[in-house]
């Protein structure tokens, strides 16, 4: 399971989008797996980027494009053949149904009030770029006290 699974999940249920918002859908399905079953759906981390989480692994699926859909996330054989837990599509579905009506810099704009984002983020300057990682402990604890839905 890689987060590229998941992705690809959030775009068969929510169809074409902005990169801006599958990064941040992503995250928040990781945030509600980790506050509400104390379990990850993907070992990829996030890092605390300027415009919010960012995954290192799925932005090199999408670098370059500005939108993108479940046809141009290319897979490989070993993610092809990976099938998801009816737990883990329930997650993604209740992320999809509670946060898909939001844009890409609304998103951005509401990870940028959490602490998971702003902790990560303690000395950077606002206007730079940053690849320090987001604990997964640190979504967890945040989560479970601020749940998604």
């Amino acid at each position: 399971m890689s987060i590229i699974n998941i992705a690809l999940k959030i775009l068969e249920i929510m169809g074409p989008m902005t990169t801006m918002k599958l990064q941040k859908l992503t995250y928040y399905a990781q945030a509600h797996s980790l506050a509400t079953t104390g379990l990850s759906l993907f070992p990829e981390d996030f890092e605390a980027w300027k415009n919010g989480p960012v995954s290192l692994e799925l932005f090199k699926r999408h670098r370059g494009r500005l939108i993108i859909s479940s046809s141009s996330l290319l897979l490989t054989m070993n993610e092809r053949a990976v099938m998801l837990k009816e737990s883990q599509i329930e997650i993604i579905k209740t992320v999809c149904n509670k946060l898909g009506g939001l844009s890409g810099d609304e998103l951005s704009e509401r990870t940028h009030k959490e602490m998971p984002w702003i902790q990560a983020r303690t000395g950077v300057p606002e206007n730079k770029g940053s690849e320090e990682i987001i604990s997964k402990q640190s979504i967890h604890d945040y989560y479970v006290k601020h749940p998604i839905v």
